[in-house]
């Protein structure tokens, strides 16, 4: 009987592959920057291993795709606290990657204490990466009012302009942090975990596979986890009032690969950033423009973030403003300008193994089945919108946090993805059955502001001199 694990990349990826390599799994190709997402076991001939983003593997493992699977119990119970009754068995710490959650304030944010954050008047708001979870801290505080802003990271950097509190990782007994922030409570305790499908757990002979995993298994530290360097920077940053001047423009850039491409056209349009990309993390840059405020985001976190008045500006890619706006289609959210570099292609893809094609006969195939397609995608909106439109049948859209390639065909049935030449996809057996759109990046801004007569000729001022940089003028 065949056994299926779903093991992290990332923070857990080097003592995981400790461990079982101590364990005598034979998983020779689960290392540090291996391309490879598919393992044998050679100790075990019916335990096969893909390699997911570590926020995937709760899911996975609790919709049935795989038996087990190795991840943080922060993303655990990220999971379990909005579905409690999911079929997910906690079967074993294992004993790294040892961290906690903390509910942060900035130093300068007026507040210290958890009775000082219930007793704030107004909206509270809280960011995360973990939405569920900081719901959840809101719910037991017995807040009146307060907002949730889901984040696909850099929480660290929104206090005290923009969020009151954030929920972040750090070591167990983290003091202080980043940005001049503070912890007031410790939500959760984690470490890497060994969990299980309750299905599987209940009716595979497993207990060979796990027995190798031994309570006293010596494991190698390898690379420090997340949570071991969590603060270890010191970065200050440059702080603003959480009452900005109404008429400072507040311009977020994108963290990742997309800085090195926005930095040039910066300095095309002799705009001067300091400390952008940073060596240190820092997320506060500074530059040349007047009355402007720069923080440092990610990209796919810019179009909420825009469209609910953090940010007035915003150099994101078109792929995300499209899927805020198929989800949110009254957004104030607006197109200021094509910067029309960072040229993508979203497609749908699938298996070269399957006999489809074209769009066409992908919807005979999904009228043939008797269970729902499986729409994989970082892009959830934009996924649903093309099933939908495509008439795809019944369908379920299984959202993604990055390596979406590794899904097919196992884990989904279509992907929607982007891509530059194919060849990844190429090489992982992938073919490209239809181009949706081209995505490049883009400057966005909020109506209000864009209108906005404190801050409309900057606004035009700064969109007038990035038009003529990406022009070429």
């Amino acid at each position: 009987m065949l056994i299926k694990i779903a093991l992290p990349k990332g923070r857990l990826l080097a003592e995981t592959a400790a461990l079982l390599q101590k364990a005598g799994w034979g998983l020779s190709g689960y290392q540090e920057k291996a391309r490879l997402y598919r393992l044998k076991s050679t100790r075990f001939p019916n335990l096969v291993a893909k390699v997911f983003h570590e926020k995937d593997i709760p899911i996975q493992v609790a919709i049935g795709n795989y038996d087990l699977g190795i991840c943080g119990l922060d993303w655990i119970e990220e999971l379990l606290i909005k579905y409690p009754s999911s079929a997910l068995v906690k079967v074993k710490d294992l004993g790294y990657a040892k961290g906690a959650l903390y509910m942060v304030v900035s130093r300068l944010g007026g507040m210290s204490t958890e009775e000082e954050v219930r007793a704030k008047e107004g909206v509270v708001r809280i960011a995360s990466e973990y939405p569920n979870l900081a719901e959840s801290f809101a719910l037991n505080l017995r807040l009146r009012q307060f907002s949730i802003f889901p984040l696909w990271g850099g929480a660290e950097v929104y206090p005290p302009e923009n969020a009151e509190l954030v929920l972040i990782p750090g070591r167990i007994g983290e003091e202080s942090f980043d940005y001049d922030l503070m912890p007031i409570t410790k939500v959760l305790s984690f470490g890497a975990f060994l969990i299980a499908n309750k299905n599987s757990w209940e009716t595979k002979e497993m207990s060979e596979v796990l027995a190798s995993i031994e309570d006293d298994l010596p494991v190698s530290k390898g690379q420090p986890s997340l949570a071991e360097v969590a603060g270890a920077s010191e970065i200050v940053g440059r702080h603003f009032s959480t009452q900005a001047a109404e008429d400072v423009v507040r311009l977020a850039l994108p963290d990742g690969h997309q800085q090195l491409p926005t930095l040039r056209l910066l300095n095309k349009a002799s705009i001067q950033i300091s400390d952008y990309p940073s060596l240190k993390g820092n997320r506060r840059p500074t530059s040349n423009l007047d009355g402007v405020m720069i923080k440092v985001i990610r990209p796919q976190d810019m179009p909420l973030q825009v469209a609910n008045g953090n940010f007035d500006m915003a150099i994101t890619g078109k792929d995300w403003l499209l899927d805020h706006l198929y989800r949110f289609p009254p957004s104030p959210i607006v197109e200021l300008l094509d910067l029309k570099f960072g040229k993508v292609k979203i497609v749908a893809v699938l298996s070269k193994d399957l006999s489809v094609s074209d769009v066409y006969s992908l919807r005979r195939l999904s009228a043939e089945r008797h269970q729902p397609l499986r729409v994989a995608s970082e892009y959830v909106n934009i996924a649903d919108k093309y099933a939908r439109d495509n008439h795809l049948g019944m369908y379920r859209v299984v959202p993604t946090w990055g390596a979406s390639e590794a899904f097919l065909p196992e884990d989904a049935d279509l992907l929607i993805e982007n891509t530059q030449t194919g060849r990844t996809l190429t090489r992982h057996n992938l073919k490209i059955i239809d181009t949706l759109f081209e995505s490049t990046a883009c400057l966005i801004g909020n109506a209000n502001s864009v209108s906005s007569s404190s801050k409309s000729e900057r606004i035009k001022s700064i969109t007038e001199t990035l038009r003529m940089a990406a022009e070429g003028v």
